[in-house]
């Protein structure tokens, strides 16, 4: 994942490849991280069935990894056949530029660290939990796999014109923090919220944060925080509007934000349509 951070970088970055990919040296983990994986795979599994989108559950249950820190190898056979992605393993955060390009080309970037013990409910960057408990299950599903592709080309474009801010915003707002309405209520699907043992249940039941109806430009203006939980989530109908909206050239709605003021993370318009819990 892309990212910044301000203190020094977690995971091994001394042999990485120039495309930042490193081996997954499996022989390397310890069984005291085979076991918080198991720990925090039980933990989040119990909790999904009540707030997570049916799409994630479903694919969850056929890649069943509670048993230990999964293969990359194996994991890659089922999702190649499904939706042409390939996980790559990272040692942690990467330049926007390289975590860009390999989401352009259906490599998804996991980091191959597990955070420790006293990070069990809390972490400040992603680690290989994080990668791929939240993110992995939604990339067996085509649409939702097409709009992560179509993100990392709206990002190398994006970075020519000088205009990440306005994308990291979308990603953090969909697929990390999104929300989606659905037959049995309103569920999450983002992956910063689905491995989080505290937002998870947060997100859909605490009546404190916003929940607004997903407006593309809107969640551009906005800004997020990245040591709380989140203030405002925003909220689409499916995953075809997600991509749908996403398709156009993003390149004059840049100019136009671009005289707009940014929102911050806990304002709402009066063009807001807020949905209630």
């Amino acid at each position: 994942m892309a990212g910044q951070t301000d203190h020094p970088l977690r995971g091994d970055y001394s042999r990485m490849r120039p495309d930042y990919t490193v081996d997954q040296d499996y022989a390397l983990y310890t069984p005291e991280e085979q076991d918080l994986w198991k720990r925090l795979y039980a933990r989040q599994c119990a909790q999904v069935p009540q707030y997570a989108c049916d799409e994630f559950i479903d694919v969850l249950g056929t890649l069943n990894f509670g048993a230990g820190i999964p293969h990359f190898e194996e994991v890659n056979e089922k999702l190649h056949k499904a939706t042409r992605w390939t996980l790559v393993a990272v040692p942690g955060l990467l330049p926007d530029d390289v975590f860009f390009e390999h989401m352009a080309n259906r490599r998804f970037p996991t980091s191959v660290w597990l955070r420790n013990p006293e990070e069990f409910d809390y972490i400040v960057e992603p680690d290989i939990f994080h990668d791929f408990f939240g993110h992995v299950p939604l990339l067996f599903h085509p649409v939702f796999a097409d709009y992560l592709e179509a993100y990392g080309v709206g990002g190398v474009k994006a970075k020519g014109l000088n205009a990440l801010d306005y994308l990291a915003r979308l990603y953090w707002y969909t697929v990390e923090f999104g929300l989606i309405q659905t037959p049995k209520g309103l569920r999450t699907y983002g992956a910063g919220i689905l491995s989080s043992g505290g937002e998870l249940p947060y997100c859909i039941a605490n009546p404190k944060p916003n929940r607004i109806a997903f407006d593309l430009m809107r969640v551009m203006q906005s800004n997020y925080k990245i040591d709380t939980f989140q203030e405002t989530y925003f909220v689409i109908q499916s995953f075809q509007q997600l991509f749908d909206a996403t398709a156009p050239d993003f390149t004059p709605y840049y100019e136009i934000l671009r005289g707009l003021p940014s929102l911050a993370a806990n304002q709402t318009i009066p063009e807001d349509r807020l949905i209630k819990v």
